[in-house]
């Protein structure tokens, strides 16, 4: 019997009607560890489970990524739900994932983990970027259901604590695949609405699916870059959600939200009653302390004798004059007597008290002083000078004593 030939592409898509046929292979669930992952840019998701003994390879189209809310790393354990069918192009089997879960924990838990890291990795969580909640807010906005219990708890306990305090409600949903858009709406509004002091952003408690939209990103970013500082309220205390973590103040419950924020008005009453009383009594006790000392002052000595003082400088300045002059008189009796001694000193060196002795100064015709009578000639012109006048002479004759003075 001759069998019919069949081409390549007519045998892949004869092995394709059986797999989509196959009711088991039609919807199955396959589970093991993701590897060679790859997020394309056309926003499809490839990647491999693989076990210890085989491997399958895998595709997720962007609709159905799109729904995901954890982001899949290499080497996680999943669960995923699909089809299995043949690649015509390289007749290679694969499945076709519609859903996936992390294998182990929820896919929202891990979803929850990963935004939470992400954020606080970018800096939303820091507390430099926390915004002061004001001490004493006239007007407060609250983002919520207006049809839950939160509204009623927080509008209930703040109009007990402070009456005077203007609420603004601004209606959003809180659960279901709207609600996340429905905050951030609610949030910009408020921000647009002006002169909003803080606002309350939460709701009453849930399953975490129910309180999932306080755990999207959007929401978280929104919060972050709120004007209006926020003060997050979800849920029970117990729960925790990323915009606890964003918000610049979070509160366990509504109820505690409305507690923290608003002031109670009897407390604040109190406490400046309190201050007023210290303040008249330090007052008091410090109009006693000056009247202390002023009259410390007024008894005082320099205040009864304030010239004193004066009286005693001035006479110890008349005590440093007399000694200056004292001083001065001193040193100038001591300067006249030596001024007399150099005077004396002088005078025995001057020629005149020499001439006054009977002595002479001989000099020749060139003005030259005349020392020994190796200097004269016979005949030779002298000039003597006296004590009272000049003589000219000729030397008529001159002896040389044996004896002769050393000349100078």
């Amino acid at each position: 019997m001759q069998i019919k030939a069949l081409s390549v592409s007519e045998v892949s898509q004869y092995i394709k009607r059986i797999l989509n046929s196959d009711p088991i292979l039609g919807h199955i669930r396959v589970k093991g560890e993701i590897s060679n992952y790859k997020f394309h840019s056309s926003g499809h998701m490839y990647f491999t489970l693989k076990d210890s003994k085989s491997k399958i390879n895998c595709v997720m189209f962007k609709s159905n990524c799109e729904k995901l809310k954890f982001i899949p790393k290499e080497g996680m354990s999943l669960s995923c739900t699909g089809y299995i069918s043949i690649y015509e192009r390289n007749g290679q089997y694969q499945l076709y994932v519609n859903e996936m879960e992390p294998e182990g924990v929820g896919a929202l838990y891990l979803a929850y983990q990963q935004l939470k890291e992400k954020l606080d990795k970018e800096g939303l969580f820091s507390n430099k970027h926390k915004k002061q909640i004001p001490s004493i807010p006239r007007r407060i906005g609250i983002i919520t259901s207006p049809t839950g219990a939160a509204i009623r708890d927080i509008i209930s306990i703040t109009l007990r604590r402070f009456p005077n305090i203007e609420l603004y409600v601004f209606p959003v949903l809180v659960q279901g695949e709207a609600s996340a858009d429905s905050i951030v709406n609610g949030i910009n509004l408020c921000n647009k609405f002006g002169n909003i002091d803080v606002a309350i952003v939460g709701r009453g408690g849930g399953s975490l699916e129910e309180l999932w939209s306080f755990n999207e990103e959007k929401v978280a970013r929104t919060i972050y870059n709120s004007d209006v500082p926020i003060v997050s309220a979800v849920g029970h205390e117990t729960d925790y959600s990323i915009s606890d973590f964003v918000s610049d103040l979070r509160a366990a419950t509504p109820s505690a939200a409305a507690e923290l924020v608003v002031p109670n008005l009897f407390e604040i009453k109190e406490y400046i009653n309190s201050v007023q009383n210290r303040m008249v009594y330090s007052m008091k006790t410090k109009v006693n302390k000056v009247d202390q000392r002023l009259s410390l002052v007024k008894n005082s000595y320099f205040f009864k004798h304030p010239l004193n003082p004066v009286y005693d400088n001035k006479q110890g300045l008349d005590e440093l004059l007399q000694r200056l002059n004292k001083l001065i008189n001193t040193k100038m009796d001591l300067n006249e007597r030596h001024l007399n001694f150099l005077g004396e000193r002088l005078n025995g060196l001057s020629p005149l008290s020499v001439f006054s002795r009977g002595y002479s100064i001989v000099k020749d015709n060139k003005n030259k002083i005349i020392k020994s009578v190796e200097q004269v000639e016979k005949d030779k012109i002298l000039n003597i000078d006296l004590i009272d006048g000049k003589v000219n002479c000729k030397v008529i004759e001159y002896i040389k004593e044996e004896k002769a003075f050393v000349k100078s």
